[in-house]
């Protein structure tokens, strides 16, 4: 239990580093408290939470194994390379994958809310 325990400790580190550092997954959880906040404020369904809470896991999970991704590459070398380049980009690619899906998802699910409204 103790190695359970000391595994959970490094996650948070990885967790508080993202939140303190990364200029990118701050932009994430921002978008995800907007997201939840509109949430709250219409009243979406339990199924709508299901699928606001996987998209979000799966950009902001993205986000830190691109971030996980660059910092190995910078640390074989922080010297122009094509092929860490390449790696970088496709790291990136998709979190840009992902979050272009999310935003689609929030148009999809909360559009009918805001029509509702006017």
């Amino acid at each position: 239990m103790q190695r359970f325990f000391r595994s959970v400790g490094f996650a948070l580190n990885g967790l508080l580093h993202l939140i303190r550092y990364e200029r990118n997954f701050q932009i994430h959880v921002v978008a995800f408290i907007g997201v939840l906040a509109l949430g709250l404020f219409f009243g979406i369904s339990s199924m709508e939470w299901l699928v606001i809470f996987l998209i979000s896991a799966l950009v902001m999970g993205l986000e830190a194994m691109n971030t996980a991704i660059e910092n190995l590459c910078d640390l074989y070398s922080t010297e122009a390379n094509e092929r860490i380049k390449k790696i970088k980009d496709l790291a990136a690619g998709a979190v840009l994958i992902a979050a272009a899906f999310a935003l689609c998802i929030a148009v999809v699910l909360f559009l009918p809310y805001v029509k509702k409204m006017m």
